[in-house]
């Protein structure tokens, strides 16, 4: 949503095409997104990344609430939305922060799935060759027990989770 008036010519030459038109977004900046560029989605990948304010800013270097305040305005006019939960051990797999999520997630009836990528180093050398400091290099991908209790937790909640 950096590049609304491009994205928008783009998004809507392809409903135009007969195309499924999709984005991924944290939704920081979808207070910049008018009617007119929701009416070209056919679905809203949505990433929210944890439900504690600092948490959110520590793993993003944003605030939560815009992300928030986009999921609530995409469930008032019932835009299909996926939420993205990345799980990362040690930083967002708290109980608390995953519940926070699934309880803010369950009552919006236009999110189809919450959908947990578990972690993983598979980006790591991109880090390496900008020459930046990777501060996940030691962090472990989630076993398949943590994964699992997630799901459930989202499950549990009434989310439809994968």
């Amino acid at each position: 949503m950096v590049q609304l008036g491009f994205t928008h010519r783009i998004l809507a030459a392809a409903k135009q095409l007969g195309l499924h038109a999709a984005i991924q977004t944290s939704g920081f900046l979808g207070h910049r997104a008018h009617e007119k560029f929701l009416s070209c989605l056919d679905l809203v990948m949505l990433d929210i990344k944890s439900s504690n304010p600092e948490t959110y800013r520590k793993v993003t270097g944003r605030d939560l609430e815009p992300t928030l305040r986009f999921a609530e305005r995409l469930a008032q006019i019932g835009k299909p939305v996926w939420v993205r939960f990345t799980l990362v051990p040690g930083l967002t797999d708290d109980p608390a922060n995953v519940e926070g999520i699934a309880r803010f997630v369950a009552p919006m009836k236009n999110v189809e799935w919450v959908e947990v990528q578990p972690f993983h180093q598979l980006g790591a050398f991109k880090w390496n060759a900008m020459n930046l400091e990777y501060k996940h290099a030691n962090t472990q991908s989630p076993t398949p027990e943590l994964i699992n209790r997630v799901l459930e937790q989202f499950r549990a909640a009434g989310c439809h989770a994968r």
